[in-house]
């Protein structure tokens, strides 16, 4: 004997941003560790994982350059930033004591 069955439906989660907007168009993505890369976004999932068209990675070390990946699929957990390429300007960190 079974109880009874709950019959409602869940409601759909849906995804916590919207990225249906940026399909086609060059994004920055940021990672944990400090990894950049820049790229076409082509498409993702609920749980933020990525695939990015010519995309580039930003390397620091051991001098500043940039490298070519290609095609690439991100990973979601790993992601702490996403920020549209069209419109970004870096300004300076006003939390940063002036000396």
């Amino acid at each position: 004997p079974q109880g009874p069955q709950p019959t409602m439906d869940k409601p759909k989660r849906e995804a916590i941003l919207d990225l249906s907007k940026y399909v086609n168009e060059r994004i920055r993505v940021k990672f944990t560790g400090g990894r950049e890369v820049t790229g076409v976004l082509k498409g993702y999932d609920q749980l933020l994982n990525l695939v990015l068209d010519e995309v580039t990675e930003d390397v620091q070390d051991p001098e500043p350059r940039t490298r070519s990946l290609g095609l690439a699929v991100l990973r979601g957990p790993t992601i702490t930033l996403l920020s549209p390429v069209d419109g970004f300007e870096e300004i300076a960190n006003p939390f940063v004591a002036q000396e």
